[in-house]
């Protein structure tokens, strides 16, 4: 057994696969793209799962991959064991083989066995087999075949049976472990002592041969698959002989790169392993689209992100750190994983962000932490502090426990999801949520679209259904939605809206108002205007041209768009959706920060230029690799068809990207494009709204006509509106601030008069009074010129403009140990419906009950004697 580095590992597997004729298939984003009920890529098997279902074909049936994946969220969460043990990462790679119907357990098995003892060269005395209690077939292979050691085998229970979830493809497990030796800790598997650290599993081989139905019963599946996992961190601290994954090459160079930055000496420290794991997974998911936000991914993210902040602080960092840690390790890992490479840059600036945001709320998070740890009278922290701490401050629950941790102290997590449960409720209670379950029709088959060549068709009634059943006709007045066996609609996908218009038969109409698509059938939603459509009528389809048309050109301006913000905002620029309709187009993409005015200018002379070169729009269908060699871009998250339809558009392949869509014939077409607005729509993602072509020469339009309404309001010239707009501007701060100036000094003259309205409390001087014609903001000038001249004593004033009412009160540095402002202000405010508080020596606040005033006046000397 020799030394091999962590890259040498990564590349010894895949070649020894590919050499028994898998396919290498590049690792996947951690963002699933097929399934909606994972939050981030958590095992090799993950972007194959269509291709176990059976809905999915490749063009192989072995592949093999190192698949980077994330246990940072939901179900599968390692975080909070992240840097105290010595195998738990949030990011890891997984080495896997996978047979789709091909080999099974026997060459599952040998595969394995070799690769372990003789491609990397393992002694067979230190490892230790487990199979299911049932699988009699691979224990046999095993122990007759392989000659596995019967008194180093283990048969196990549900450790050792695997299923994608309580329904579907499910099989038997058989695990390969390691054994560190017995100066280490722990039993083999399945043994009293197992979860020492003496036996690792290195690799899981799942044979998947039943399919789980919901009744429980489990039927043979007709082509029995492979799916193997072997952690490469794991495997790599076998051959690198340490005990630790802290410990091989890849982490070493993190964590000598991470103690430099810090100034640290001693690289063992836990929060070194806490920084060098959590730079991994922050920084591969910024590069696969994640963002940091409070919601979903993002929040996974930032509490990643931000629990690495936390300990880089804990020894000592001063200012930003973080960031600087993605140069390492893009040295480390940059050449296995080019996208980091190519990245680089973006990822550096999103943390940095992250970072600067984050130590503005850090202090005061930390500081009220430590001080409730400090006031507790037991060892539990209460879950109404965890959850003011999360929703205030932005503190990760799992941050919380780590303080927490260090001071021996546990959470109240029941309390805390009390909390959280309520704030669910008051977001229900905000919103609105329905969801139309009829509007959904399960229907198999395929409709061939003609659209892209004609915008009229003759085709067959395949199907018609009403409120989601299938039915034989539909009559006038009736709706419905139409099957048929070829169209020339489009259907709503990739953001563009279905087409509209009508389906003609004799002595019949139907109205189509939208099109859109279940799998691979077009649904025609509409309502029969004349006659009767039946199944298996010849009907005509003709599609609206002009919204067609109209939306065609947006659509073809969003991939301009596209590719102009990749070249002025940088190559992290990614789709994240897009509406494209007649009338605009909508388009959503990630980054950190809004678009300059500048940028924007120079997005919109990009596209333009590209419109005006009026080159010819192509489209080719060719195999999903071919078109990725050529350099087509898809969209992120994605799943495609092995074979895609590619769209060039622009001088020299200015935008080439992978579309279904319909689009203008050359960019000319398009006329121009104006960005009407940008905004942010979430955290880390923008907005552009455009117009082109007419919509767009209506945009110019209506703005000419405000800018000549502006120049006849302000009796200039086009040329002349701006510098008149601009001086009547000044001109109204000029006479806000002469009102200002005089309403201080009748509010002055007003104070000279209240003195004789003083009373003593207990011997203390106490003014409250109502000021008329009074702004808000003239109440604490009023206050301090009233406490002034008192010497000593108590003001309240209030003001009031219709039902709002404006209450401030003041104190005499002399009583603010007796009497404080603040509380004043906070009980009078009560008393007039709304709220307020401040400093012991001023404070303010108001309510919208202007009729509570003076019964709230007449409560002032009541509240002073109280707080004497």
């Amino acid at each position: 057994m020799k030394y091999m580095t962590s890259a040498e590992i990564r590349q010894a597997f895949l070649n020894y696969f590919n050499e028994h004729g898998h396919e290498i298939v590049p690792s996947s984003p951690l963002v699933p793209g097929n399934d909606a009920t994972l939050l981030f890529t958590n095992a090799g098997m993950v972007q194959f799962k269509d291709v176990f279902l059976g809905t999915d074909k490749r063009s192989y049936s072995r592949a093999t991959t190192s698949q980077r994946c994330v246990r940072a969220g939901g179900k599968h969460n390692d975080l909070e064991n992240v840097g105290y043990t010595a195998r738990h990462h949030t990011f890891f790679e997984m080495l896997g083989n996978f047979s789709f119907g091909d080999y099974f357990k026997r060459d599952a098995i040998k595969f394995a066995w070799t690769f372990l003892t003789e491609v990397l060269g393992l002694p067979k005395e230190k490892l230790w087999v487990t199979v299911h209690y049932t699988d009699d077939e691979a224990e046999k292979i095993w122990k007759e075949e392989i000659g596995a050691d019967p008194e180093r085998f283990s048969k196990l229970d549900e450790d050792n049976f695997w299923s994608m979830g309580d329904t579907g493809p499910c099989g038997p497990c058989s695990e390969i472990f390691f054994d560190h030796g017995p100066e280490v800790a722990g039993g083999p598997p399945g043994s009293p002592d197992e979860d020492g650290d003496r036996y690792i599993e290195i690799w899981n081989l799942v044979f998947m041969q039943f399919n789980r139905s919901a009744d429980g019963e489990m039927t043979p599946l007709a082509a029995p698959s492979i799916d193997t996992g072997m952690g490469l961190e794991r495997i790599a601290a076998v051959m690198q002989k340490v005990h630790s994954n802290y410990e091989i090459d890849l982490f070493q160079n993190l964590l000598k790169a991470t103690a430099e930055v810090l100034g640290q000496q001693d690289i063992t420290a836990k929060s070194l392993r806490v920084i060098a794991d959590h730079i991994r997974s922050c920084a591969f998911l910024i590069v696969d689209g994640v963002l940091p936000s409070n919601e979903g991914r993002g929040y996974v993210l930032r509490r990643i992100l931000r629990r690495a902040v936390r300990h880089g602080n804990k020894l000592g960092a001063k200012g930003t750190f973080f960031h600087k840690l993605v140069a390492p390790l893009v040295a480390e890992m940059g050449e296995a994983y080019p996208e980091l490479k190519e990245l680089q840059a973006q990822v550096e600036r999103v943390i940095l962000k992250e970072e600067e945001q984050f130590a503005r709320t850090l202090d005061n998070g930390l500081s009220l932490l430590e001080q409730a740890i400090a006031d507790l009278d037991g060892k539990v922290l209460p879950g109404e502090t965890v959850f003011r701490l999360y929703d205030t401050y932005g503190f990760p629950v799992d941050l919380t426990a780590d303080v927490a941790r260090e001071h021996e102290v546990t959470l109240d997590m029941d309390g805390f999801e009390s909390e959280m449960q309520k704030q669910r409720e008051r977001a229900r209670a905000s919103g609105q949520f329905s969801v139309d379950y009829n509007a959904r029709i399960e229907v198999d088959g395929e409709t061939r679209f003609t659209g892209y060549e004609a915008y009229e068709d003759q085709t067959k009634v395949v199907g018609l259904f009403r409120d989601g059943e299938p039915v034989n006709q539909l009559s006038a007045g009736e709706r419905g939605t139409v099957v048929l066996e070829n169209t020339s609609f489009y259907a709503e996908s990739g953001g563009q809206v279905g087409d509209s218009g009508v389906l003609r038969w004799d002595r019949g109409l139907f109205n189509v108002g939208d099109c859109t698509k279940e799998g691979k059938v077009h649904l025609h939603h509409g309502e029969v205007a004349e006659g009767v459509l039946e199944v298996g009528n010849s009907v005509a389809t003709e599609i609206d041209v002009e919204k067609r048309r109209a939306a065609a050109l947006n659509h073809s301006a969003t991939h301009l768009l596209h590719e102009a913000l990749r070249i002025v905002l940088g190559s992290h620029v990614q789709q994240k959706g897009s509406l494209v309709n007649e009338d605009r187009l909508r388009f959503d993409f990630s980054h950190f920060e809004a678009v300059t005015d500048e940028e924007l200018q120079q997005v919109e002379d990009i596209v333009n230029a590209q419109i005006r070169a009026n080159t010819e729009v192509t489209t080719e269908v060719m195999p999903i690799d071919e078109a990725k060699a050529k350099g087509a871009a898809a969209l992120f998250g994605e799943k495609y068809d092995e074979v895609v339809r590619v769209l060039s558009m622009g001088e020299d392949g200015f935008s080439v990207e992978l579309c279904g869509g319909t689009h203008a014939s050359r960019t000319g077409d398009i006329a121009m494009m104006k960005i009407v607005s940008e905004s942010g729509i979430a955290s880390g993602v923008r907005r552009i709204e455009a117009v082109t072509g007419k919509a767009a020469l209506n945009w110019f339009r209506t703005t000419e006509a405000v800018v000549g309404d502006l120049s006849s309001l302000v009796k200039g010239t086009r040329d002349s509106v701006v510098e008149k707009v601009r001086n009547l501007n000044d001109r109204n701060r000029q006479l806000e601030k002469e009102i200002e100036r005089l309403t201080a000094k009748l509010a002055s003259a007003a104070s000279g008069d209240l003195l004789n309205q003083v009373i003593e409390v207990q011997g203390i001087k106490v003014l409250a009074a109502k000021l008329e014609g009074v702004e808000a903001k003239s109440l604490r000038d009023s206050i301090d010129q009233l406490k002034n001249k008192l010497g000593s004593g108590v003001v309240v004033l209030m003001t009031a403009q219709g039902e709002k009412v404006s209450v401030a009160a003041g104190v005499t540095k002399d009583l603010t140990d007796r009497v404080k402002a603040g509380d004043l202000v906070r009980d009078l405010a009560a008393k007039l419906g709304g709220k307020g508080g401040g400093r012991p020596d001023m404070a303010q606040g108001g309510g919208t009950d202007a009729s509570a005033m003076p019964a709230a006046l007449e409560s002032v000397p009541e509240l002073v004697s109280q707080a004497l």
